[in-house]
């Protein structure tokens, strides 16, 4: 049975990145699957819990992406640009697209709201403990981490909306500019971190 939801989840991920968050119905997710709208209805509930649990689906798989990524760092610079690699419109992450149309929908729907928080969160605790693991370790320099770890989620934030909705930047200049960014925050070159 778990399989299924598992099956339920990846499949209401992909009609989701292709038609959005709002636009969703069950009965799209059903017919992708060949399955009758109870099935899902069965495993949800609603169509509210089903779009919050595949939004967290798709942003979990992101975040362990993100985890393995720093896992495989040998150092503190070498997480850190593996971190900025892996995360984000510009490495492997997918859930971005659904991630920018929950923001528009958190401002009514407390599920996606406290979804989208607890993922923010976790991206800033990895963040912020590779910045402290640099810190400690002599290879950054970061009198504040809290307030590096905020300006950077924001800038990353902002930036995928012009690179993803607006298309005003490219993802090479994301790039580079989130590298200058984090470089600065954290005293380092930024070819270190390209």
């Amino acid at each position: 049975m778990e399989l299924r939801r598992d099956e339920i989840l990846a499949s209401t991920t992909e009609t989701v990145d292709r038609i959005g968050l709002e636009a969703t119905r069950v009965t799209d997710v059903a017919k992708a699957l060949n399955v009758s709208p109870a099935l899902i209805f069965y495993h949800f509930g609603t169509k509210d819990t089903l779009v919050a649990e595949a939004f967290a689906y798709a942003v979990e798989r992101d975040l362990a992406r993100l985890d393995q990524a720093t896992t495989a760092g040998t150092d503190p610079v070498d997480k850190l640009r593996r971190a900025l690699r892996s995360y984000g419109p510009t490495g492997p992450a997918k859930g971005w697209r659904i991630w920018i149309d929950a923001w528009a929908l958190a401002q009514r729907e407390p599920g996606i709201r406290k979804v989208l928080r607890r993922m923010e969160d976790r991206w800033c605790v990895v963040l912020h403990a590779i910045i402290e693991e640099g810190v400690a370790a002599g290879a950054f320099t970061c009198p504040d981490p809290d307030d590096a770890v905020a300006r950077v989620s924001a800038l990353i934030d902002g930036l995928s909306v012009a690179a993803l909705v607006y298309r005003t930047v490219s993802r090479a200049e994301l790039r580079c500019w989130v590298a200058e960014t984090v470089a600065r925050e954290v005293g380092i070159d930024e070819s270190e971190l390209i």
